[in-house]
């Protein structure tokens, strides 16, 4: 049975976003409402990692194979890459993960411990071979846009910036409206969590990098209700995965902290320290809201295609009633735009007012211009939540939608 809000029907009934076979399967194309939608989370990533002292860089979409050889992907995770395409003598690959060129960037200079902890952040498209069987409109892709972010940092710097991390992703969850399941700390499943005696080469051979890790990410989580599960450790480490559900009471991963030993060692990265020697810094991985396709996907059926005003694609749709309301709508919506308000009209002709008050349901506000109004400068206000504050100034109705669309935490409507 489809689940209430079922991200792939709203998303094509809001026209969020769609398909075709001629791109290919898992490879959604976003419409211009979509389009939107992730334009303003990606932003709102964005300024609360500035806030947080990342800083942000781009990186290419291929690699050559000896990359993904260094990184370990290339042996542990080479059935969901996909297959290496022949560049004169060379091979590439589209990236199945961000860390190995973020593990170049840090390397492509020397760093002093007092530049640490380095905080580097992506918002960086990537690839996985997924089989057909499992994609799912925007839940399981296989372009991915990923929110993340790398850390390098001192064995001792490393339980702090993951809190950090972890209070990160709270306080997105807290403005975006989602409500986490459950923590999990993910470990190997070979039984003693260690990594070591891993028949099917899945996990890094290396049971004092796994203890290392697992135990500073204890340290972590503590006070923190969780669980720990075995068989859901990426291949260098453990990992802290921030679990949701969708309406169907279907679980999955959107956020994840690690602490890696790995990478590092395998790319050489090293700072300076105050001894003057090289020391080997720690890689803390971390996403704040995952992969940009599966938190839109949660976000629609979170809030069932009515979204915070804040991200809504449209935030006041203007209705007049006839056609000699229509100049006065057209102004209306020209004003909005000049605040930064993503507004829209929609005359008569597409409908009776009743079918078009209808079809702007999901709309946070709704402002009805008739004769009265139109004399008046007024508008008729509709809230979605069914709320109808009557006739309002066009310029007090401006200012109170301003207001709201860019505060995460305001009320549809308040007392003035």
């Amino acid at each position: 049975m489809e689940p209430l809000h079922d991200h792939r029907r709203l998303g094509r009934e809001l026209e969020l976003f769609d398909t075709d076979p001629l791109m290919g399967a898992g490879l959604p194309y976003w419409l211009p409402d979509g389009a939107v939608v992730r334009h303003v989370l990606e932003e709102y990533v964005r300024e609360v990692e500035r806030a947080a002292g990342y800083r942000h860089v781009y990186s290419p979409v291929l690699g050559k194979r000896e990359l993904y050889e260094i990184s370990g992907h290339w042996s542990h995770y080479g059935d969901d890459m996909f297959p290496p395409m022949r560049l004169g003598g060379e091979e590439v690959v589209l990236r199945p993960s961000l860390c190995p060129h973020h593990a170049l960037i840090y390397r492509s200079r020397s760093h002093s411990y007092r530049e640490l902890p380095l905080r580097i952040a992506e918002l960086g498209g990537m690839y996985r071979s997924e089989l057909s069987g499992v994609l799912g409109g925007l839940t399981r892709v296989r372009s991915i846009q990923l929110n993340d972010a790398h850390i390098f940092c001192t064995p001792e710097q490393a339980v702090a910036e993951a809190r950090a991390a972890l209070d990160l992703i709270r306080r997105a969850y807290d403005d975006l409206g989602i409500r986490a399941a459950r923590y999990r700390l993910s470990l190997p499943g070979n039984g003693n969590g260690d990594g070591d005696g891993d028949g099917d080469g899945k996990y890094v051979p290396d049971p004092e990098l796994w203890r290392r890790a697992t135990a500073l990410l204890e340290e972590v989580l503590d006070g923190v209700d969780h669980e720990s599960v075995e068989g859901e450790a990426a291949f260098y480490g453990p990992k802290i995965d921030v679990q949701i559900t969708d309406p169907a009471g279907r679980e999955s991963t959107l956020s994840t902290v690690q602490i890696d030993f790995h990478q590092p060692e395998r790319f050489d990265l090293h700072y300076i320290g105050p001894d003057g020697g090289k020391h080997r810094p720690v890689m803390v991985h971390r996403s704040i809201i995952g992969s940009v396709e599966r938190a839109v996907a949660h976000l629609v059926e979170a809030h069932g295609g009515a979204f915070p005003v804040w991200l809504a694609p449209v935030q006041l749709v203007v209705l007049p009633v006839a056609e000699e309301q229509e100049e006065r709508a057209h102004e209306l919506v020209r004003r909005a735009e000049a605040r930064g308000i993503r507004a829209e009209l929609s005359g008569p002709g597409h409908g009776t007012l009743g079918a078009r008050v209808r079809a702007a349901r999901l709309v946070p506000y709704q402002a009805v211009i008739g004769e009265r109004e139109a004399d008046a400068g007024c508008a008729a206000v509709r809230l979605r939540d069914g709320r109808r504050p009557g006739a309002v100034p066009l310029g007090a109705l401006l200012e109170r939608i301003a207001a709201r669309s860019g505060d995460r935490g305001a009320e549809l409507w308040a007392a003035a």
